[in-house]
């Protein structure tokens, strides 16, 4: 078993149904059970405190959660998934929402995930989001996303590479206090943007333009 989807409560736009795959184990959080229809999906797994939702009576495994507790139902989800093998995981209904807080908690269970050595991705019809983590160099091809930004989810990157965008980076250093890494594009001519850090993780969005950008 290689990846696992975690989907959440938050609205999902059916379009998302396209980064399924056949083999993946999906994990549904609370009332994200919900969500699983838009998307083509049954969940294999249930679980959440239902505090947004009933529990469903139809579905073998659910796994109830007290509603006093340290994780969030999507924190638990991801450390289940890490628990079962799961090399990547996806999350999907993680992001937006009236809740605020869980869309930061979301970011926060996602580099957890990757400091056990698990990829994370979060995703919505706008926006992906993944990680560098510290050592590592990653590539981004040009595809359908049209500005990257970097944050230093830790509070400080440094030694920040970030080459084949229109503003490069070279051993930079990012703190939290000042959003430097906000809003890049692409280079004209790169096909692709590389980003390496030397200590300290890095969130990368990749995000769709709101309007036709003209030069």
């Amino acid at each position: 078993m290689s990846r696992c989807v975690i989907v959440s409560a938050c609205p999902v736009s059916p379009e998302l149904k396209r980064l399924l795959r056949p083999d993946d184990l999906i994990i549904a959080c609370d009332a994200g059970y919900r969500n699983c229809a838009p998307l083509g999906c049954k969940p294999d797994i249930i679980v959440g405190d239902f505090d947004t939702a009933p529990c469903p009576e139809q579905q073998d495994d659910v796994i109830v959660l007290p509603h006093v507790k340290d994780d969030t139902d999507t924190e638990y989800a991801a450390k289940l998934a890490s628990e079962k093998g799961c090399s990547e995981v996806l999350l999907l209904g993680a992001l937006g929402g009236r809740r605020l807080e869980h869309t930061l908690a979301n970011l926060c269970t996602g580099l957890g995930l990757e400091q056990r050595g698990v990829r994370a991705t979060l995703q919505d019809e706008r926006s992906r989001i993944t990680f560098v983590r510290a050592g590592e160099e990653r590539t981004y091809p040009k595809a359908e996303f049209f500005y990257v930004s970097v944050f230093p989810l830790e509070g400080r990157a440094e030694g920040v590479c970030e080459h084949g965008s229109y503003y490069e980076l070279t051993d930079a250093v990012l703190t939290a206090g000042y959003p430097l890494g906000v809003s890049n594009e692409y280079a004209e001519g790169s096909d692709r943007i590389t980003i390496s850090t030397r200590k300290g993780a890095l969130v990368v969005v990749e995000t769709l333009p709101d309007t036709p950008i003209l030069r």
